[in-house]
């Protein structure tokens, strides 16, 4: 009798611990701000254009405006939270970027990255990497609409990029809405001897 008396008060007891870490867990969900709409795949609704340095024997010649319509998927999911300096308390984004061409669909850039929240100090964080040897982190205030600039180490590179085809600065800007999202950016080059800008627009939809 004593065994089945007690079962009571460990049921109750498991069910209150039960909900108590239900509770934690939500209470501990990671604010991403305005990152948060951004969480699944998005394809471009129309072309995007991208204009860049043409190559040796193009149409448009070495280094001129050579001009690329696009189509491009990009997916974004929940990554992991981070503390700088024992002060700066971050969360993340992951995101995959994949961009086609329109004419035979064959893809020509692929970027990896994360998009980071810093609610404290209402800052994001565009942190990325193409296979070209470079890396860039750009910053700016947060909000649905934002401009993310490269700060003066913002740019990272190989030693054959630095001397032939070096960044010298970076900025976009996003607009976030309920399930679309554009943006448009510029990467400043010295390439070819001369400066570029580099410019690519575009505006996707939520697929997923």
């Amino acid at each position: 009798m004593k065994t089945f008396s007690r079962i009571p008060a460990i049921l109750i007891t498991s069910l209150t611990l039960s909900f108590s870490y239900a509770e934690t867990v939500l209470a501990e969900a990671p604010d991403f701000g305005p990152l948060q709409a951004l969480i699944g795949t998005w394809k471009t609704v129309n072309t995007g254009v991208d204009i860049a340095p043409g190559r040796t024997g193009s149409a448009v010649g070495q280094g001129g405006p050579a001009v690329e319509p696009f189509y491009e998927v990009r997916t974004f999911e929940a990554a992991a939270d981070a503390v700088n300096n024992s002060d700066q308390s971050l969360v993340a984004i992951y995101y995959k970027q994949e961009v086609f061409r329109q004419r035979d669909d064959a893809k020509f850039h692929d970027q990896r990255g994360y998009l980071i929240y810093d609610k404290k100090n209402q800052m994001v964080y565009n942190s990325f990497c193409v296979p070209r040897a470079v890396c860039v982190v750009a910053e700016g205030k947060a909000g649905s609409k934002m401009t993310l600039t490269a700060p003066s180490r913002g740019i990272a590179e190989s030693s054959y990029m630095n001397k032939n085809a070096t960044t010298k600065a970076f900025s976009m800007t996003i607009e976030i809405g309920k399930d679309t999202f554009s943006y448009t950016q510029t990467t400043q080059l010295d390439s070819y001897g001369n400066d570029f800008s580099h410019t690519d627009a575009a505006t996707l939809e939520r697929v997923q």
